[in-house]
Order: structure tokens, then C-alpha cells, then sequence
């Protein structure tokens, strides 16, 4: 069994806390473990919210959360391995394409421009985000019946109190925003380090079909691309029952790419 840097990349409405159960999963493994909060999300989940509105928060887009992992990627000396969440989903795929790590896993990721769904799941979770009514510079909250219809929708209510109080976060709006554009644009032809795109069939926010769609289009690359979809997991895949399930399914793939 190989062994080596695994850097965690939180996604929206979240900070690194989100992976403390999986650091210490890995960590058992043997795996180095680093989970880089976005800018700004380096405070404890209590103090995050008690600052909303936090004008600075507003200033955040997709962009600087990237450059700010690059700039912890390049001082690590060996290249890391990637696992992504959600909007973190979508920036493995992006660091994978600047060729920054050795391989990249990409959970219930956000989808980049040209891969989309008119499913109304997708869209009555997403709307809040990227409503252009809204001024992108005003951070937003999730409500706790948001967060149960996007991120924890068959889990029982004292679990998604719990996931609820422990985890969420306020966000940007220009993050989700800004990846509709060119910044979040992947070469889907381009070579790449071997990519696992993960989906949970009962995502409400990021349906497992169109994880199927944004894997489909890497069929145009000679390199490694997978896909797995676990049955019965919601948008919280990470912190639902049974997580262990698929963090241990990643090191057995990994250990199969020889990574």
C-alpha cells in the first residue's frame, strides 16, 4: 500500500472541520494529512457566523480560493493527492488540470460551464447562489430547511440538526458565480493525473446524473477518469452513515492507479 499527501478541499458553506472525521481515518492509514481552509474560513465555525455579514466574506470568489491552494500545493515539495467536496469537487478538477497533484477525487463535485441539468433539484438548490437579483457582493446564510433539502435530505432530523450546527457556514455568492465563467473552464481533452468522480444517488444539489455527465466528458482523454455512485448518500456523503464506506473505497482505488 502506497502512502503519501493527502490535501482535503472543503466546498461551499463549509470550512476544513467538515473533514475532521476523515483526517483521522487517513491518518490511521498512514497518509499525511492537510485540509487548507478557503480565505478567511481559518476561524472556528462559532465565530464565522457570528460575523455574518462580513463584508470581507463578500469579497471572496472562486479564484482566490484556487490560487490561495496553489500557493499551499507548491511549498509541499511532492506532488499531493486531491479530495474535494462540492465546490471543492470542481477545484480538484482544476488543480488536476494545472497538473498540481498525482491524482484527484472529486465529490458530489460542482459541475464546470458546459455541464449542466434542468432538473429541479439542481435548480431549487442552487437558485439562492447564483440569482442575479441579488448583488453577488452580499454574503449569504443558508437556512437550516435549505440545508435539509440540499445537503442532508434523507438523513433524520437530530442529524441534520447536528450536521447543521456543527458545519455550516456563511458564503460568497461570487464563489458559485464565478464558476459559471472561464475560471472554472476544464480542457476535458487535456492529459491528466487519474480523476475519481464520486456521486451519491440521492443528491439533491449536484444529482448524481450530472456527475455522470461531467465524467462522460472526459471521455475525450487518454487519461484515467472513474466514476462511482453510492446508493442511498445525500450531498453530506462526507459526514453521512457510513462514510467510512467511501473513504475506503478511494485508498482501494488509489492503491489500484498505483498512486
Amino acid at each position: 500500500m502506497k502512502t503519501g499527501t493527502i490535501l482535503f478541499i472543503h466546498g461551499m458553506f463549509m470550512n476544513p472541520l467538515c473533514w475532521e472525521h476523515w483526517i483521522k481515518h487517513y491518518q490511521t492509514k498512514g497518509y499525511t494529512c492537510i485540509a487548507p481552509a478557503w480565505p478567511g474560513r481559518e476561524k472556528p465555525v462559532e465565530t464565522l457566523r457570528k460575523n455574518y455579514p462580513d463584508p470581507q466574506l463578500g469579497k471572496l470568489t472562486l479564484s482566490a480560493v484556487i490560487e490561495s491552494l496553489v500557493e499551499t500545493i507548491k511549498p509541499l515539495g511532492a506532488k499531493p493527492i486531491l479530495i474535494g467536496h462540492s465546490m471543492g469537487g470542481l477545484i480538484v478538477q482544476l488543480l488536476l488540470q494545472r497538473d498540481l497533484a498525482i491524482a484527484g477525487v472529486a465529490i458530489d463535485s460542482a459541475p464546470p460551464p458546459g455541464v449542466f441539468t434542468i432538473k429541479w433539484s439542481f435548480i431549487k438548490s442552487n437558485w439562492p447562489a447564483i440569482n442575479p437579483f441579488v448583488p453577488k457582493g452580499q454574503p449569504m446564510q443558508m437556512p437550516f430547511e435549505h440545508f435539509q433539502y440540499t445537503f442532508v435530505n434523507t438523513m433524520s432530523l437530530p442529524e441534520q440538526r447536528a450536521a447543521y450546527e456543527r458545519y455550516v457556514v456563511p458564503e460568497s455568492r461570487r464563489v458559485p458565480r464565478e464558476s459559471l465563467t472561464s475560471v472554472a473552464g476544464i480542457d476535458f481533452k487535456k492529459q491528466h493525473p487519474p480523476l475519481l468522480l464520486i456521486a451519491g444517488s440521492d443528491d439533491n444539489i449536484i444529482p448524481a446524473s450530472l456527475n455522470k455527465t461531467n465524467y462522460n466528458k472526459y471521455k475525450r482523454s487518454p487519461s484515467i477518469t472513474d466514476f462511482k455512485e453510492f446508493a442511498g448518500r445525500t450531498h453530506f456523503i462526507i459526514g453521512q452513515k457510513n462514510w467510512q464506506e467511501v473513504a475506503d473505497y478511494i485508498i482501494a482505488w488509489l492503491n489500484d492507479k498505483g498512486v
